[in-house]
């Protein structure tokens, strides 16, 4: 079996029962860091890298986001799990061709989100919404590697919150072949229960990106896997631009006092 392989299976272990927490590095740095403090998964963030590279979240063209998959892959051991947006495609056999050289990075899962990126009408219709996540299905099968699947339904966070039509969409992608279901911005009780018993059997990923909810809350309301998006690198960013914001107005640097042994984390 190889290294890929092992990070597939063991990937797909973690999603069979308990609850487990998958952040999300952004860089080579924080990716190690994460796995060092014990982390066994972690997951890639569309924005956190994207403004690695001084721009706004969704900037990035599929090669970059492929190369950034490679970087982040090769600096673990453990599984990475891909945000993948939407497939860097709007046509479903477009998706599927995408989705497969995100297999051939060694990525242990991915995610096919259903925004379109149209303001006016920010989801992709339910049918071309379905078929995006079955293409995405047969080009994982296709490369017989075991990556797992995850449907996306974004309706939560562009400004479509009905959570009968989420769950109408989540259902049917676990129909359509996705292993794993998710709901970003889901943030109350009674939704996030009712995504969990909707897709049973299916494992359910929740987004945790403000202080609503604790591990033991999540894995007692049947949550299998938390992620953070890109909440990680926007406290990191908070850091930083506190610091340079008081240089910068106040000539101090008293945030320069109690900092981390970054070499010491990272093993040199």
């Amino acid at each position: 079996m190889s290294r890929s392989d092992d990070r597939i299976a063991a990937f797909r272990r973690l999603h069979s029962e308990g609850c487990f927490v998958m952040p999300n590095p952004w860089d080579a740095g924080s990716a190690r860091a994460l796995e060092q403090l014990g982390f066994e998964a972690l997951a890639t963030t569309s924005s956190g890298f994207a403004w690695t590279t001084g721009h706004p979240d969704r900037s990035g063209s599929v090669d970059q986001v492929l190369a950034h998959l490679r970087t982040i892959v090769d600096s673990v051991g453990v599984p990475v799990n891909a945000d993948f947006e939407g497939g860097y495609a709007v046509d479903p056999d477009e998706v599927g061709a995408n989705v497969a050289r995100a297999v051939s990075t060694g990525v242990a899962g991915l995610s096919i989100e259903d925004a379109s990126g149209d303001p006016e009408d920010p989801l992709f219709g339910f049918d071309l919404a379905v078929a995006r996540i079955r293409a995405a299905r047969e080009a994982i099968d296709r490369s017989g590697s075991g990556v797992l699947l995850t449907g996306r339904s974004e309706g939560f966070v562009h400004g479509r919150p009905d959570i009968d039509e989420t769950i109408r969409r989540l259902r049917a992608f676990a129909e359509a072949g996705a292993d794993c279901l998710y709901a970003p911005r889901i943030e109350s009780i009674e939704h996030v229960s009712a995504i969990v018993a909707a897709v049973a059997p299916k494992p359910v990923n929740l987004l945790v990106n403000a202080p609503f909810m604790t591990v033991a809350q999540a894995a007692s309301l049947g949550v299998r896997r938390i992620s953070v998006g890109g909440t990680l690198a926007r406290t990191a960013w908070a850091g930083f631009l506190g610091a340079a914001r008081e240089i910068a107005g106040e000539g101090t640097f008293t945030r320069f006092e109690g900092l981390p042994n970054v070499d010491g984390l990272l093993g040199s």
